[in-house]
């Protein structure tokens, strides 16, 4: 395998066109936050770290155009700084904005879409080793696929979003029993901008959090309160109870009905990248579903009977959002309003039996799995549970031909 830093997407163009009549494939790689092997290659593997940084901000369009390599942490502070923010975004930053939005990064939004849905224009290289622009206007066959484009379609070198000024949030994050957020979740869902849920198996404790945007004043977290539930809490403690259970996983229910009751009801105001994202150190594997948003309920309800009858002992909570509809070919919203049900388990923890199960359930509500989380579906499932999953494919058969970008994980869920 040969590594490469091009550091301009002219640099870039010219790794592709070589690796192309060297007869090698060619993927890029961003912070390797993905679970599965989607930036795998035996040949040429591109390390965007060289392409990074804002090229240009539009405050009349209200764009940002931002070089590929940039790492979602850095873009959110530098919007900041300029007074201008993102509308949505996932839960951690650590990514890199073409890893991101390429494999349907999402937070949760009633009105606000995934990352990938903001996208206003994208420059990619192509299979030939052209630049390619594309959007609504230019190019808007490549525009309705490329912005999640799965690494398939050729190597994202700039993305432009949409930003809006400045905003703040403020968070209200409450206890709530599983019963009362299951039977309010479409009320809950309606009335607030921004809500998601954690359940933890094992009991009937759920933790909810609304986001909403207020006219302010700011009031983050104290430093000691937030450090509290932040670190000492939501990572450090939980760290050790997830390693307790690894290593005796009989205590697993009780720990539990502990930790689910640590978090206290809490509220705070702040700017968006501060309330929508958290650190999340704790080390665990990830699979995530998208489902029509009104099955969501009925699947929560079927994993929860489903660990109360089974020998599975699962430390992790499950955490459930939401999306709008949107017209992104692979997205796993597109087309449809759209509820996420994730499940995870810890770091050096057998996966297989949860996750199983927890699959079969999914998809027989019809469930797309997040593109860069562990999943076993491929081409034949995919081109059931998308309606445009030929479209994708076939501009595909047109901008790589000869697979230039192909891996085996391409190959699975795409096919030859």
């Amino acid at each position: 395998m040969r590594e490469v830093s091009p550091a301009s997407a002219e640099e870039l163009a010219d790794v592709v066109r070589k690796a192309a009549s060297d007869g090698l494939r060619v993927k890029t790689v961003g912070t390797g936050h993905s679970f599965t092997s989607i930036a795998a290659t035996d040949g040429v593997l591109i390390r965007p770290g060289l392409l990074t940084g804002i090229r240009r901000i539009d405050r009349g369009a209200m764009t940002v155009t931002v070089e590929s390599g940039t790492p979602l942490k850095r873009l959110n502070v530098a919007l900041a700084r300029e007074g201008l923010s993102l509308t949505n975004m996932g839960d951690i930053m650590e990514q890199t904005v073409a890893g991101a939005t390429s494999t349907g990064t999402h937070g949760t939004g009633r009105d606000s879409a995934s990352i990938a849905a903001q996208i206003r224009e994208l420059e990619l290289v192509t299979a030939d080793g052209q630049l390619l622009t594309c959007s609504e206007k230019e190019n808007p066959e490549v525009f309705a696929a490329a912005r999640i484009g799965l690494g398939a379609l050729g190597v994202v070198t700039a993305i432009t979003f949409a930003v809006e000024p400045v905003f703040l949030l403020t968070a209200r994050e409450e206890p709530m029993t599983f019963d009362r957020v299951t039977s309010e979740f479409d009320a809950l869902h309606a009335e607030n901008e921004h809500f998601e849920f954690y359940w933890f198996p094992h009991t009937d404790n759920c933790n909810t959090k609304r986001n909403n945007r207020s006219a302010g004043p700011a009031a983050p977290p104290g430093k000691v309160s937030g450090w509290i539930e932040d670190e000492l809490l939501s990572n450090g403690l939980f760290q050790l109870a997830c390693s307790v259970g690894r290593a005796v996983p009989p205590v697993i229910p009780s720990i539990a009905k502990v930790s689910s009751r640590a978090l206290s009801a809490r509220t705070y105001t702040d700017i968006p990248y501060k309330v929508f994202t958290s650190p999340r150190r704790v080390r665990f594997l990830e699979m995530e579903y998208a489902l029509p948003r009104e099955a969501a309920v009925s699947a929560l309800r079927e994993v929860k009977e489903m660990v109360e009858r089974s020998p599975l002992k699962v430390s992790f909570p499950v955490e459930v959002r939401t999306a709008p509809a949107d017209d992104i070919a692979l997205s796993t919203a597109s087309g449809r309003e759209t509820a996420y049900v994730a499940v995870h388990l810890y770091k050096g923890t057998p996966h297989r039996a949860y996750f199983t199960a927890v699959e079969r359930i999914m998809t027989a509500h019809g469930g797309r799995p997040h593109w860069g989380k562990v999943h076993t579906r491929d081409a034949a499932y995919f081109s059931e549970v998308y309606p445009r999953f030929a479209e994708f494919t076939a501009l595909r058969d047109r901008l790589d031909p000869d697979r230039l970008f192909a891996n085996d994980y391409l190959r699975r869920v795409l096919g030859d």
